[in-house]
């Protein structure tokens, strides 16, 4: 069995809607983020909305939260997100929120707490970046 640390998120809520993330089964990826409205907003076809997590949060240094679209959501209504994967970065504290893009035939509503993306938290690597005149040869 592999042995997985475990991270802490922080998160604090900003709406009575708010629907903190978490996994949906034992072995998944990501956790799923729920759209923290009081009433649907319709995204018409072609439109891009803005929806609201209801929450802020505190990604560990040395991580980034990547939020992705829902596959359901793309493959069944065309409800993808614009700038997949989007990257949250450790140091934003501000509301989460999530893109939205309508490329169906029809509008589309999202409703309260309907899960509309999913969030993975990943390592990121950071270097340090050198000018230079020669990058060498590969065989490609």
């Amino acid at each position: 069995m592999i042995q997985v640390d475990t991270l802490t998120l922080r998160f604090k809520r900003l709406s009575p809607h708010a629907v903190i993330p978490r996994y949906q089964t034992e072995h998944a990826a990501g956790m799923d983020l729920h759209a923290a409205v009081a009433a649907p907003i319709t995204i018409p076809a072609g439109a891009i909305r803005m929806i609201p997590c209801g929450f802020a949060m505190a990604v560990p240094v040395g991580f980034e939260a990547q939020v992705r679209p829902r596959s359901g959501l793309a493959s069944k209504h065309g409800i993808s997100m614009p700038n997949a994967p989007g990257t949250i970065d450790a140091d934003y504290r501000g509301e989460v929120q999530v893109p939205l893009i309508n490329h169906g035939r029809e509008a589309f509503a999202i409703e309260p707490q309907m899960r509309i993306a999913q969030m993975v938290i990943a390592p990121v690597a950071r270097c340090e970046v050198e000018e230079t005149d020669e990058l060498g040869d590969t065989t490609r």
